[in-house]
């Protein structure tokens, strides 16, 4: 698993999430099936797409209840269709109906920002540019959206605020200029002892020229420009510097994105415009003393 996908923030967020559902306790659940009534359950993938988060829903049905048995069929980022089936969970039937909704949600939204990855991917395969996702994600839910962009073939951005420093268009201006943002950074990262990577948005061939000239940076961001105004950059900078194409990229434009000669490409509709997979929990009926 990636670096930023730890036991102590999956059960955080597990735990959390759950106090969220269930709260002082699943009613409907505790009210209508027995306590030693046991059952078996299949996720059943209902649409074409890649599909994300079977390891995270094998350790919420673990963490609720150690006792369900989980058995993955598939694995995370496999193609699936229709009438596939993902899982299968058997166990005390109490636990599986509680668990149930929460490993939809996850499945659900991760399969479907894997699926659009996967799809954008596909688009630019042609060329050498890489896609990225960015920090525009679910508050409290990153973990997993960044999860579901690897596991669909994307690469991950900086995962936070902590751990890289990007000059965006406002840092500069509240800064007075690129010249004082660069300067002023690297004062701070030398009083502070850190070694971080230094990335700066421009907005025009003028800003690229600029940086080009202070240097000090490690990435430099092409943002909102026009596909041809892309290209003149990427010669201009002439492999000094990575580049990184940014701003409203959608399927109608990544192509002549691409093919700019960029090194990469962030699209934030990876996180934040996504259809979620559809994905549901299907009970397997039978009686107790047949499982017995």
């Amino acid at each position: 698993m990636k670096d930023y996908i730890t036991e102590e923030r999956l059960n955080q967020f597990m735990k959390s999430a759950f106090n969220e559902d269930i709260g002082e306790g699943d009613h409907s659940t505790l009210a209508s099936v027995p306590t030693d009534q046991q059952g078996k359950a299949t996720l059943l993938i209902k649409e074409e797409g890649i599909i994300a988060g079977l390891e995270l829903a094998e350790r919420i049905f673990n963490f609720y209840d150690p006792d369900l048995k989980v058995d993955l069929l598939i694995n995370d980022g496999d193609t699936v269709k229709y009438g596939d089936i993902g899982l299968t969970v058997a166990g005390s039937a109490q636990s599986i109906l509680s668990t149930e909704r929460l490993v939809l949600n996850c499945m659900q939204r991760m399969s479907g920002i894997a699926t659009k990855t996967h799809h954008f991917n596909s688009l630019i395969k042609h060329t050498s540019a890489k896609l990225l996702d960015t920090r525009k994600t679910t508050p409290n839910f990153r973990m997993m959206e960044k999860w579901a962009v690897a596991i669909g073939g994307g690469q991950n951005h900086r995962y936070a605020l902590y751990d890289m420093v990007m000059l965006k268009d406002n840092h500069i201006d509240f800064a007075g200029g690129i010249a004082e943002a660069i300067s002023a950074t690297h004062t701070y990262l030398k009083e502070k002892k850190l070694n971080l990577k230094v990335e700066i948005e421009t907005r025009n061939l003028k800003e690229v020229q600029k940086v080009l000239e202070i240097g000090g940076v490690d990435i430099i961001m092409l943002d909102n420009m026009s596909p041809a105004d892309m290209k003149e950059a990427v010669a201009l900078i002439n492999k000094r510097f990575v580049t990184e194409a940014s701003g409203g990229i959608d399927e109608t434009s990544i192509v002549a994105v691409a093919e700019s000669g960029v090194d990469f490409i962030s699209v934030g509709a990876l996180t934040h415009q996504v259809q979620s997979l559809d994905i549901s929990l299907k009970a397997v009926k039978y009686h107790q003393q047949i499982a017995d």
